[in-house]
């Protein structure tokens, strides 16, 4: 990795160096499953039941907007709902109640 010009004139380069060097053969759990939990999931519960709403909703209400704005409630309640599930599967296994630690 090149150096950057703010890093040629520094006097502790080698130090900040040596501390991104660790930071990087830093060896650890992934997080990809806990990103995917928290980020995406939600986003595809949301979009998933919006269009599941979207086609019971059009139905039972004439009115467009009037199934627009319940459909997206719906479905921020069911996204709601699917991240206290999450929420508490997290503790429940990280507490040691049948999880790995």
């Amino acid at each position: 990795m090149a150096e950057q010009k703010s890093c040629q004139d520094c006097q502790q380069k080698h130090d900040c160096m040596e501390a991104y060097k660790k930071l990087g053969d830093f060896k650890g759990p992934s997080v990809l499953p806990k990103i995917i939990v928290a980020f995406l999931l939600p986003i595809v519960v949301f979009l998933v039941s919006l269009a599941v709403f979207d086609g019971f909703i059009a139905q039972a209400i004439t009115l467009r907007s009037v199934s627009i704005v319940s459909g997206l409630l719906f479905s921020s309640a069911c996204s709601f709902v699917f991240v206290l599930a999450a929420r508490f599967i997290v503790k429940y296994f990280n507490a040691g109640g049948g999880g790995q630690e």
